[in-house]
């Protein structure tokens, strides 16, 4: 059947199950757009927000939530480029999503043409692979090598290039069923010899720690870990990435790790004898000082992606493989050697010092203050939801109280942009959240900063009366960068403080949300009830105290030797 590269894009990605894309319209992609509008228009919702950069942000806080492929068109040029933030944010943190962007014709490619920009040389760093599409019958194979590469093996974002003489011709469609990439052959099925070495390791070890990543979640690997934890009675301490991959409540939960990890899970992996990473990479936010970095331990690392393994901590057991097969076949291999419950004896002194540790040091803040302490709002949001609202985060410090203070019992529930640090990132994924999510809470924890980045997407909010709750946790500083001046620059707050901010509550009522405020410590409790009960979308200002840190805080490149607690 003929028909234009238009309609061959938007019918093949009905055929990939794509039923949400996010976007903002331009001259070189209003042949989709009228597509979108007219014959396609019953088989896509679409989002349209205020800037591109959102478009991504939200395409990526949807497949975080749902686990499937995040989908975002925009046009060429300046709208290409401001993609490139949302690309970088999804690539360094392996999130499969799908950007569609428009370019010039063909023929004025390199002739500096109004809105050209050659996106992909630029995103070639920041995206798994990237396409410019130069004839029509390529455009279905395109987009189905697109989908099977942003979704497998090592997700992360694919770029797809459309050049508007591309957009516009006639072509027949015929979309492939299946799909060899000669040059693409995920490793999933780890080596047995290597998961029996892990596997004797774990009967032998006496201190062991289980250190979890977001590659448990995007394998679908919580249960078998859960599994594997309680049958060895191993403690598990999560990276950010990780939270929700293991119940923040259960007894074996040590929290996150690192430079805001807890105690007790920084102690844990300094003195233990074996640590089983699991689709974790070690970032220098959790290493610190690389060679004092669980330098008493054996380590086993398990990730699909190879060069991942070795890369920045030496392991003595390397998994190549899909995290949820290999813990599966752990299991096995720990049933064929008996283990069993009647081995847990051995690790009781084990957990009695991990106990110690957690009393010693609790997380804790001062709770006899008028003023409103940040982790006491996390709190509050815990409690009046129940645990049971997918939060996003912003960057800074009010993603790291979020990461401490509200317990993840399940995957993806906590979406916050972990590898890049990306400010601006939490309200536009939020929105990907909630339309994915209709019915369910969506909370994005922002600073007073980082909600300026993306803020005007409440009249994405205000126009699809979604109803996500931002909570800012306003202390009129962009505080984390404050909080090393503080410890490490003496005091001075160069350029930090941004006391000149506008009126939230009278710019969310300018967007048509809902604004609250509370300034007393009374007031938290009375507008997040609220806020809950407010069906659209609601901004709450909490002011709160202007100097409070994250503790406990490990210095950059430091090690547990020198955490700073409160």
């Amino acid at each position: 059947m003929k028909m234009n590269g238009a309609h061959i894009l938007l019918r093949s990605l009905k055929e990939e199950g794509v039923d949400t894309i996010f976007g903002y319209p331009g001259g070189a992609v209003i042949d989709i757009f009228d597509a979108l509008a007219t014959k396609f228009h019953r088989d896509f919702k679409f989002v349209l927000v205020r800037h591109e950069q959102a478009a991504v942000h939200a395409a990526d806080g949807y497949a975080r939530a749902t686990g499937k492929p995040g989908v975002c068109l925009v046009t060429s040029g300046p709208g290409g480029t401001n993609t490139v933030t949302g690309l970088a944010t999804a690539y360094m943190d392996s999130i499969p999503v799908v950007v569609f962007t428009g370019q010039v014709p063909t023929p004025l490619i390199g002739n500096d043409a109004f809105q050209e920009a050659d996106i992909v040389g630029i995103t070639r760093p920041c995206t798994k692979h990237n396409y410019l599409v130069g004839d029509v019958k390529e455009l279905a194979r395109t987009v189905k090598e697109a989908f099977t590469i942003a979704g497998t093996g090592r997700p992360g974002p694919v770029l797809v290039d459309l050049p508007k003489d591309v957009v516009q011709a006639q072509g027949n469609f015929e979309y492939p069923r299946s799909i060899s990439i000669p040059t693409y052959k995920p490793t999933l099925k780890p080596h047995i010899p290597s998961i029996n070495r892990a596997a004797d390791l774990i009967v032998q070890a006496k201190r062991p720690v289980i250190y979890a990543g977001g590659g448990v979640i995007t394998s679908g690997a919580h249960q078998e870990l859960r599994t594997l934890a309680e049958m060895t009675a191993s403690p598990v301490t999560m990276t950010l990435m990780g939270l929700g991959c293991f119940p923040g409540t259960h007894p074996l939960s040590l929290g996150m790790l690192g430079m805001h990890g807890t105690y007790r899970a920084n102690m844990a992996v300094d003195n233990c004898d074996l640590l089983l990473a699991i689709g974790a990479r070690f970032d220098d936010r959790v290493t610190g000082k690389v060679e004092e970095f669980a330098a008493k331990a054996k380590i086993v690392h398990v990730d699909i992606d190879p060069t991942s393994i070795q890369k920045n901590i030496k392991v003595d057991v390397p998994i190549v493989g899909d995290a949820r097969l290999a813990l599966a076949k752990l299991i096995e291999a720990l049933n064929k050697r008996g283990h069993s419950s009647k081995d847990r004896d051995k690790l009781k002194k084990w957990h009695a010092t991990i106990t110690a540790w957690r009393s010693e040091q609790r997380l804790r803040f001062d709770r006899t203050t008028e003023i409103i302490k940040p982790q006491y709002v996390v709190e509050k949001l815990y409690e009046l939801t129940e645990g049971n609202a997918i939060i996003t985060t912003e960057v800074g410090q009010n993603q790291m109280w979020a990461a401490q203070y509200y317990l993840f019992d399940n995957p993806r529930t906590f979406l916050s942009s972990g590898g890049l640090g990306t400010m601006g990132y939490g309200f536009p994924a939020a929105i990907g959240a909630q339309v994915a999510f209709p019915t369910k809470t969506v909370i994005d924890i922002a600073g007073d900063g980082s909600i300026q980045m993306n803020i005007q997407e409440l009249a994405t909010v205000a126009t699809y009366e979604l109803p996500v709750k931002i909570a800012i946790l306003n202390n009129g500083y962009l505080g984390m960068v404050r909080q090393w001046q503080e410890h490490f620059y003496e005091k001075v707050y160069a350029h930090t403080d941004i006391m000149t901010a506008p009126d939230f509550v009278k710019l969310a009522e300018a967007y048509g949300a809902t604004g609250l405020r509370a300034r007393t410590v009374q007031e938290v409790e009375p507008v997040i009830r609220q806020a809950l009960d407010t069906k659209g979308p609601v901004v709450m200002d909490f002011i709160v105290e202007r100097e409070e840190g994250v503790y406990p805080m490990v210095p950059a490149g430091g090690s547990v030797r020198d955490m700073i607690l409160v």
